[in-house]
């Protein structure tokens, strides 16, 4: 999700917002007020449905300097029993649970798709292979310094097939509202195993005689560091209106890599769901 036109992104939200408040304050209230986590459920018990589509612009793989459009499916099938929220969104089930009001846990099984040859429509990758599929399970806590959630602590454990990353961050809510919607900003630190790195950006010896490249066997460690803005929003009783602007910057052990032909990650990316 990288540069859609950061113009067209902000005159949406700023329309969209002049008229939101009055239809947001009906919604029930989420089991987190954080426009990140959806929440198609309005604070009833059982089942929830959300189903839509996002446009994304974003780099073709991680480390790519090629970027492209790209469609999404969006939402998920949801059901709600008190503060525990179940769900299947696309590739990845999971749970989600609130505690004391400020902590907020959650696991997922989710399906990471790899890395293709044919990703890089400029041959970079040429040589290569593909990366391998995998099956990723993902832990993760929250912590809100207040019921509130308008500030909060972020720690992701990622491990899986492929090697594990390490994902903490911290993040802020902004608007009023307690049904999911308004806006987040946050930033995090990522760290990987070897696996992870070598994974995503190292060159075997077999891959260099095939590919031209330069050997590369990566350590573990700093991965990168990113910030990221999500906007969530009702246009009326069931549309929703989301967007997402992502940026990761590299660490310098990654940049080494003939992979990595750009020092950053970057994504911009706007879409609708229907909640029934």
């Amino acid at each position: 999700m990288k540069k859609f036109t950061g113009s067209v992104l902000a005159a949406i939200v700023i329309n969209t917002v002049a008229f939101q408040p009055a239809l947001a304050q009906e919604e029930g209230t989420a089991l987190v007020p954080l426009p990140s986590l959806d929440d198609f459920t309005r604070g009833e018990d059982g089942w929830a449905f959300g189903l839509g589509l996002g446009v994304e612009y974003e780099t073709a793989y991680e480390g790519s300097d090629e970027f492209g459009f790209e469609a999404q499916p969006a939402g998920a099938i949801q059901w709600r029993r008190g503060d525990n929220i179940f769900y299947f969104a696309g590739e990845a089930l999971g749970w989600r649970g609130l505690r004391s009001d400020t902590w907020l846990f959650e696991a997922t099984v989710a399906f990471d798709e790899g890395r293709e040859e044919g990703d890089s429509d400029k041959g970079r990758l040429n040589g290569l292979g593909n990366t391998e599929e995998g099956t990723e399970f993902v832990l993760q806590a929250r912590r809100a310094f207040d019921n509130d959630w308008r500030y909060w602590l972020d720690g992701r454990v990622i491990t899986g097939d492929n090697g594990n990353l390490g994902v903490f961050g911290a993040g802020r809510r902004f608007g009023e509202t307690r049904d999911g919607t308004g806006s987040e900003l946050g930033i995090v630190a990522v760290f990987n195993d070897s696996k992870r790195a070598n994974r995503d950006f190292g060159i075997t010896a077999s891959q260099s005689a095939a590919s031209g490249l330069n050997a590369t066997n990566l350590s573990g460690g700093f991965r990168s560091i990113g910030i990221n803005y999500t906007y969530r929003n009702y246009i009326n009783k069931n549309w929703q209106i989301f967007g997402e602007v992502f940026y990761e910057h590299f660490s310098s052990d990654i940049r080494r890599s003939p992979i990595a032909r750009s020092n950053y990650e970057a994504e911009v990316g706007i879409g609708f769901i229907y909640v029934f």
